[in-house]
């Protein structure tokens, strides 16, 4: 099933299921009033709601209405965590080789992995504000999963078990903070800002033979300004499978139902698939070149993430964003 959230009802909007061809949906109140209401007691509100999915599909849903994507807030408006992975190595490999360094061989057996920010996501049309253009804004396609309640210490064949549902984030990046930031030992803060999720969060059984060995077997579809930018294999090259990335996160606590782990930028050894950052692609210009040529993003770009089925159609719905300086009140 597919599962998103309208901007009503307060912070945490209101839970609505969506059809499968994503033009239309119905509200769930019923059944629980937001998603996190629904994940919070998913076993008994999973079923209920994939009734209400197949009635949609079906055309007999009561109350179903015509689907405006503008009208969607995340999913998940906000959450009580969002861990984000690197589990693409190429990506880290290359970087590393631009810079002269070598990848730590723990790198290839523990997964890297940071907390990200959690307490609001961009709905799929939301603008990307940000302060300067100076900042090296980024955008980073990525997959991610979202666990009900996840006990410590679970195996990754345990943590299989745990994620419900699927999605797509643009987790922004703003790179030109970064170094400077990291140089402090201490991790992201405001090279980190909101992320965006995809119209909807799916079902791993919505995706059938896509969905293996915990992983997304699809390419990640990405577009800047119209122009086709990359075409990244997701379930290619990523050195950890979400199970195991969830069991690394749980290792010494639980997780609390509505936690999102995310993949990191999809990266393939082969670099003729495009990139899904402009990090990714600027690293590969100054391999090639000795300097990138790729800019980061200006005021007025707009960007596309999607990720489609083997028949064109989109699963998650496209992320559109647009880059838009940030007001600040007086």
């Amino acid at each position: 099933m597919k599962l998103g959230s309208l901007k009503e009802g307060g912070r945490d909007g209101t839970l609505i299921v969506v059809s499968r061809d994503l033009t239309r949906a119905v509200r769930a109140g019923g059944i629980a009033p937001t998603l996190q209401a629904a994940l919070d007691d998913w076993s008994n509100s999973a079923p209920r709601l994939n009734a209400l999915y197949a009635d949609l599909n079906e055309g007999s849903a009561s109350g179903a209405f015509a689907l405006e994507m503008t009208a969607l807030a995340a999913p998940l408006p906000r959450a009580y965590e969002f861990v984000d992975g690197s589990a693409y190595l190429p990506h880290v490999e290359r970087v590393r080789r631009a810079r002269g360094a070598e990848v730590p061989a723990s790198f290839y057996t523990d997964p890297l992995m940071y907390q990200a920010t959690s307490a609001g996501f961009l709905g799929p049309r939301d603008p990307v504000l940000v302060s300067s253009e100076a900042y090296g804004i980024d955008l980073e396609a990525e997959v991610v999963v979202v666990t009900d309640d996840v006990p410590m210490g679970v195996t990754p064949a345990q943590a299989g078990e745990h994620i419900q549902l699927i999605g797509l984030v643009n987790d922004v990046s703003l790179r030109a903070l970064i170094p400077g930031e990291l140089a402090k030992g201490f991790g992201f803060l405001q090279s980190k800002p909101r992320s965006a999720l995809s119209p909807v969060l799916v079902t791993p059984d919505e995706l059938g033979d896509a969905w293996q060995g915990d992983k997304l077997h699809l390419p990640m579809r990405t577009w800047l300004n119209g122009a086709w930018f990359g075409a990244a294999e997701c379930g290619i090259d990523m050195q950890f499978s979400f199970a195991e990335l969830v069991a690394h996160v749980a290792k010494t606590r639980p997780l609390t139902a509505g936690t999102l782990v995310g993949s990191g930028t999809i990266a393939n050894q082969d670099t003729g698939k495009g990139a899904s950052c402009l990090a990714e692609q600027r690293t590969v210009e100054t391999l090639r070149d000795g300097q990138p040529s790729t800019p980061f993003l200006k005021f007025g770009d707009r960007l596309r993430i999607d990720v489609t089925d083997a028949a064109g159609a989109s699963i998650f719905g496209a992320i559109e964003q647009l880059v838009a300086p940030a007001r600040h009140d007086a």
